[in-house]
């Protein structure tokens, strides 16, 4: 069984690789399959409705099982922002490093629960008979006040675990499979995908 994952993100792809181990499934990514030209008009309000137009116009151009997913980081203190607009915050182009240093100046003078955040996935699968199957995860967490570790990607290195006193960056890969807004989602949607009897 093949399924394509929707997306030229390598980040997202090493993380979908590690959950799905063991399964007896072929994860492919838009580059692997020579998709990653494919124009995805994101115009959707929500992460969910993100990732089903991602999932639905893959689909319909490979004829393949497609797992999408929207995610992205919503800063209560910033009004939810970047939000669905997270990887595009502050412009396409913009860099990590620039995004987390300026999240982190906007809440200057802010302590504990003033910069409370959270991670967001809506990931949705479409099937070849073009049923859509949706699942979301999400994790709580704050904003730090400096950028730390090397293990993550995106906005990792600025999203603090209080319970654990360490940014998603600092903990293991595995660690993060098992707590992640992806992994929850991922996770979800396994279960949802084998009730269909598609794994």
């Amino acid at each position: 069984m093949k399924i394509i994952i929707a997306t030229g993100n390598e980040g997202k792809m090493r993380e979908i690789r590690e959950i799905m181990k063991g399964e007896d499934v072929t994860v492919t990514s838009l580059k692997d399959e020579g998709l990653e030209n494919v124009e995805i008009d994101e115009t959707g309000k929500t992460f969910e409705e993100n990732a089903i137009i991602k999932a639905k116009t893959i689909s319909e151009v490979s004829g393949e099982i497609v797992i999408a997913d929207d995610s992205g980081l919503a800063v209560d203190a910033l009004n939810g922002e970047p939000g669905i607009y997270s990887a595009r915050y502050l412009g396409r182009d913009t860099s990590y490093d620039y995004k987390n240093n300026y999240i982190i100046k906007q809440l200057e003078g802010k302590e504990g629960a003033e910069r409370s955040a959270r991670f967001v996935c809506a990931m949705a699968c479409v099937l070849p008979d073009g049923k859509v199957i949706t699942t979301e995860g999400t994790i709580e967490g704050q904003i730090g006040f400096e950028q730390k570790g090397e293990n993550g990607f995106g906005y990792d290195p600025i999203f603090f675990l209080p319970e654990r006193g360490k940014t998603t960056a600092e903990i293991s890969p595995e660690e993060k499979n098992e707590i992640s807004h992806r992994g929850k989602a991922l996770t979800k949607m396994y279960e949802k995908l084998k009730e269909e009897g598609v794994l």
